[in-house]
């Protein structure tokens, strides 16, 4: 990929921005970004049925707080690890991937 991400900004505190090479800004909501995690063990925890609706969760304190990013790395120059404050921190989003995450934005 050619494109490339030119800055990387909190549009919110749910909410990154990145403006990218050949000016395309997009925004993504964290939510989308946690909910749509490419590790491994996200992606085998979106392919098991849920659990029955009787069954009451146990989440921890980190889990019950507001979802925000508390670091981004890259790695190499293909991608970047999302470090999220629910302590989640091992996907690695392709900088293909997050071209389809997100919404195009005008700002």
């Amino acid at each position: 990929m050619t494109t490339q991400p030119t800055k990387l900004e909190l549009a919110a505190p749910d909410r990154l921005r990145i403006t990218w090479s050949d000016g395309q800004v997009r925004d993504y909501a964290v939510r989308e970004l946690r909910d749509k995690c490419p590790c491994a063990t996200c992606r085998e925890k979106r392919n098991t049925p849920p659990p029955p609706p009787t069954l009451l969760p146990i989440i921890t304190e980190a889990e019950a707080r507001p979802l925000r990013i508390a670091a981004m790395k890259p790695v190499g120059n293909y991608a970047y690890s999302i470090d999220f404050s629910d302590g989640h921190d091992t996907g690695i989003y392709t900088l293909e991937s997050l071209r389809e995450l997100g919404e195009a934005t005008t700002s």
